[in-house]
């Protein structure tokens, strides 16, 4: 694949409105149905003309384009950039980092799918964002707050005050076809309330753009929805709609060596999206379901090799001790070809289709054994090998009057991508010492005077009687490693 598409962007930058439409077009009046009903099987409609042999000037978009564009919206962020300045103190006879901030715009594009206000983007589109700012097509104005993210799969959700708003129904991503006709609403190039059309491409695309670190518990899922629709930098979080319509993916990404539209662009199935939109609903984390598994796509050299008489599926090569499927009687050797009846043509396809699903939900995996046809029910386990809901890691947060900051203690995951091992964040600043001596909300601390901050209960206690001067050693979230002297 990276041979094909020797660079993969990700699209930033614009984004789309949303304005009240008539109630006809608008789906049933409870908003949260479609947001918690993770496992909903809405049928794909198409319009009259949508299965003809017509030319695409017979096709009506004038429908679907109104729906579409009254319900994607534009997000700008702002984004807080530190930048390094060495100054040098001669009391205490070291250098040290003086960073210095910047602010920085961006913006891309989200889509409205309830209408009380939740709005889901991509989390390419949000991550960083101090401040994120949602306009509507009447140009309201807002200040959105994040409900989560899950970089895993690029889905943020976010949530604006609002009642009464027009919204997009989720399609089944399943049942979309290649060839169908798609529309991609955004705003490249930050030209407001932008369509465009072209046909799916290609489904199960796997591009390797996001992170696989499965000894940190990063398991991405690439399988997306590829069309021809024309899809620029601005596009990112906007929708990718049936001619009805519907939802069927959020633009993502482009295949381009300018950065630019080069004929091909993709998307996450809506299917991926309803699941992680229902898990930060209910539960402020992603619920990750797994098989137990590993697999291996087939192709026509390793067919001959394991002598195989059909070369679709995905082949099983390993097994998870304890995991879902050595549970159900899954066997090394086994090519998985269905999941809920659902067609596996690779590894990318059967990553889509389990991620539909949470720990503790069964579903019958189709598999070709010896030539011979099973269906094996599975009940899923989360990450931990068991079948209970994973909870949020919920920070713990304190703070010191003194100082004017509250801070938070960081997850594995943060300390990884900052390349530390221990540290306390900088959640909330105000007027105080850290303020005073240029220290920037989001800096992480490190150590106070040499000695290591592990928790909460550390910096407390080595600030309880603190006299005299302090020196505070730390990391900003883009990677600048400062110091700051100061009298307590």
């Amino acid at each position: 694949m990276k041979k094909i598409f020797s660079t993969v962007l990700i699209a930033t930058v614009g984004g789309v409105s949303a304005v009240l439409i008539e109630r006809q077009f608008l789906s049933p009046s409870n908003s949260h149905s479609q947001l918690l009903d993770y496992k909903n099987e809405t049928p794909v409609h198409f319009a009259a003309n949508y299965g003809s042999a017509a030319s695409a000037a017979g096709v009506d978009f004038t429908a679907a384009a109104e729906i579409s564009v009254n319900a994607v919206v534009h997000i700008k962020t702002t984004i807080q950039d530190v930048t390094n300045n060495l100054a040098y103190d001669p009391f205490r006879n070291y250098y040290f980092n003086q960073p210095q901030q910047r602010t920085q715009q961006a913006s891309g594009s989200g889509v409205i799918i309830s209408k009380d206000g939740y709005i889901t983007t991509n989390n390419h589109v949000i991550n960083g964002a101090t401040k994120i700012e949602v306009v509507l097509n009447d140009k309201r104005t807002y200040i959105a707050e994040l409900v989560g993210a899950d970089p895993q799969t690029d889905v943020a959700l976010l949530k604006i005050k609002e009642s009464d708003l027009p919204f997009l129904n989720y399609s089944n991503s399943d049942n979309v076809k290649v060839g169908e006709w798609a529309l991609a609403v955004g705003n490249p190039f930050n030209l407001t309330s932008t369509v465009t059309a072209g046909i799916i491409s290609a489904k199960g695309r796997n591009i390797n753009i996001f992170e696989n670190d499965p000894q940190n518990g990063m398991f991405p899922i690439e399988s997306f929805i590829q069309t021809d629709a024309a899809v620029n930098p601005g596009n990112s979080g906007g929708a990718l709609v049936n001619t009805n319509g519907e939802l069927i993916g959020i633009n993502t990404a482009i295949a381009s060596q300018t950065g630019s539209y080069a004929g091909y662009s993709f998307a996450i199935p809506v299917n991926i999206v309803k699941k992680i939109v229902a898990d930060l609903v209910e539960f402020g984390t992603v619920q990750r379901a797994f098989i137990g598994v590993s697999i291996r796509d087939i192709d026509a050299k390793f067919g001959d090799e394991k002598k195989l008489k059909a070369l679709n599926g995905v082949f099983v090569n390993g097994l998870n001790e304890g995991g879902a499927g050595e549970d159900a009687g899954i066997k090394i050797g086994d090519v998985i070809t269905k999941i809920e009846g659902n067609s596996i043509k690779n590894v990318s396809e059967l990553q889509e289709q389990v991620g539909k699903y949470r720990p503790g939900d069964k579903v019958n995996v189709t598999l070709v054994r010896e030539d011979v046809e099973k269906v094996v029910p599975v009940i899923l386990k989360n990450k931990d090998g068991d079948i209970g809901i994973v909870k949020k890691e919920v920070k713990e947060t304190t703070s010191i009057n003194s100082l004017g900051a509250s801070f938070e203690t960081l997850s594995k995951e943060d300390m990884k991508k900052l390349g530390i091992v221990n540290g306390l964040r900088i959640s909330k600043l105000t007027q105080g010492k850290l303020a005073n001596a240029g220290i920037k909300q989001g800096f992480v601390i490190t150590s106070i005077d040499k000695k290591k901050i592990n928790s909460l209960e550390e910096l407390e206690n080595l600030l309880k009687d603190k006299v005299g001067g302090i020196l505070i050693e730390g990391v900003y979230p883009n990677g600048v490693r400062a110091y700051y002297g100061f009298g307590i």
